[in-house]
């Protein structure tokens, strides 16, 4: 009795026990579970224990297995240790509800080899190479061809030769150009392909000046969407645009008419990614103003731009980098071509001033690094699957339905053979009410015909007998008259009066 209750003491001091099979009850707080339902559920985590670390136990009183139950009390965040009865006194409580995905986690005892999946897809990855489309869309003057220049570090547009106001070619409607180069870093080929939209908001009437640009991006849809539609697709282009730098001209107050319209005929087929360009020409003040009053306008119109995915394994740094990235929207940038020589004898990217030199991939001058590192270094692959799973998803949806495709839902439902079975019966029986209903109209119907077509005939027959009867009448009294004028030894015809005059 003396060493069972030591045995028990020394069980109860004990912060976990350890015994052939060991279990934790805990309340980690499940992804998607509220506060309160992470208080009330519990997960259980078994697992054996090697030979090696068996606990020596007394041969005479085996000790049972001991459960611990850790609560998150609150207002705090660690675990609190709730000590159990023994499992004589309380009865066993009930087991945790199972999840959903029923995943079962095993531990592999040597090397299997998926774990080199990921070089594998690098490997076909960099042989295929990658490509990217970008639009630039904004008003003539702005520096859209510098910034791509800037952007990619390489000369995808030549400079152009200023010969004055009255020898500039002016177009008169907004045309698409399309420009595309492959581009080569560390062994990784990009084909690049910018589209530019001269003509762009330089009219006195703007009125549909997006119309090209929308046609440009649906075109690209539709012909995406054709090669989908083909019995050979091995290798189809994808020339869907993903990414529309849109540039916003610094006047510091709010967007234009023409801006919004824009963007809200833009932000439904493309990934938006607005700019303030030039903005060398403003103070520090007038851009943080500035962009909060077109922040203010684009929520007002319920304008969706793009913004960085968050994922729940993301460390705290790649969060924080994500929300620097973001806070920076609209970017105010700037470009530059050419590399100056700086007060201390840098070769670096910016432009000259007499009051001073302005760097180009300097965080506090401009936004530009930020631009290139959402655009290029950190979320391009994002802006390339939210633009093919979301933006083309739709107009894909979209298109199909109005040309009266109709998706069944039942194709993505799961099968339970015993529901299926009973739905078809269902059906069935509908089918067949249906087919008793039609075939008791169609019996009514026709007995309704027929009835009619007896009733006729029996009028018919009915008008000829009366007629027979009135017939056989008259010539019955006739029978009878001359009967009687026989009988009475008058003549059967009357003698007709003698016309003219008589010698009698």
């Amino acid at each position: 009795m003396t060493f069972d209750l030591v045995q028990h003491v020394k069980a109860r001091t004990r912060s976990v026990h350890f015994d052939r099979n060991l279990s934790f009850m805990a309340t980690t707080p499940l992804a998607g579970s509220s506060p309160k339902a992470s208080r009330d559920s519990k997960r259980t985590i078994s697992f054996p224990l090697s030979q090696d670390d068996k606990l020596p136990s007394s041969p005479s009183s085996p000790r049972p297995s001991t459960v611990r139950h850790y609560r998150t009390s609150p207002g705090s965040e660690s675990p609190a240790l709730v000590p159990s009865a023994s499992p004589a006194n309380v009865p066993s409580q009930p087991p945790p509800p199972a999840d959903n995905r029923n995943i079962v986690r095993r531990k592999l005892t040597g090397y299997v080899g998926f774990a080199n999946l990921p070089n594998q897809w690098h490997r076909k990855s960099v042989r295929k190479g990658f490509n990217f489309n970008v639009m630039v869309v904004g008003e003539s003057g702005l520096g859209k061809s510098t910034l791509v220049n800037t952007l990619f570090n390489t000369s995808l547009y030549p400079p152009k030769e200023r010969k004055g106001p009255s020898l500039d070619i002016i177009p008169k409607t907004v045309t698409i150009q399309s420009i595309s180069a492959d581009i080569e870093e560390a062994g990784v080929r990009l084909r690049l392909t910018v589209v530019d939209t001269p003509g762009f908001g330089d009219f006195v009437n703007n009125d549909e000046s997006w119309r090209p640009i929308v046609d440009n991006i649906e075109q690209r849809f539709d012909s995406y969407l054709d090669a989908e539609n083909k019995v050979n697709r091995m290798n189809i282009v994808d020339n869907r645009i993903h990414a529309c730098v849109f540039f916003i001209q610094p006047t510091g107050h709010s967007l234009k008419p023409l801006d919004i319209e824009v963007m809200r005929r833009l932000h439904t087929k493309v990934n938006l990614i607005p700019v303030i360009a030039k903005a060398d020409t403003l103070t520090d003040e007038e851009i943080a103003a500035f962009k909060s009053r077109i922040l203010a306008d684009i929520k007002h119109h319920g304008i969706q731009i793009f913004e960085g995915p968050r994922y729940e394994l993301d460390d705290e740094e790649t969060i924080a980098e994500n929300n620097e990235i973001m806070s920076k929207v609209p970017f105010a940038v700037v470009g530059a071509n050419n590399e100056i020589t700086s007060a201390d004898g840098r070769k670096i990217r910016g432009r000259a001033y007499p009051w001073g030199i302005i760097e180009v991939d300097n965080e506090e001058h401009c936004d530009f690094v930020k631009l290139r590192q959402m655009l290029i270094r950190t979320h391009m692959e994002e802006l390339k699957e939210h633009t093919n799973n979301q933006l083309y998803e739709n107009y894909r949806t979209d298109k199909l339905l109005a040309m009266g495709v109709s998706q069944d839902p039942s194709v993505f439902k799961e099968v339970n053979p015993a529901v299926k079975q009973e739905e078809e019966r269902a059906l069935h029986e509908q089918k067949l009410a249906k087919m008793e209903a039609e075939m008791k109209m169609v019996f009514q119907q026709k007995v309704a015909e027929k009835e009619s077509k007896l009733k006729q005939s029996e009028e018919e027959l009915y008008a000829r007998h009366k007629e027979m009867k009135e017939q056989l009448d008259r010539q019955r009294l006739e029978l009878e008259d001359k009967k009687q004028r026989v009988e009475s030894g008058r003549p059967l015809e009357k003698e007709g009066k003698r016309k003219g005059f008589s010698l009698r």
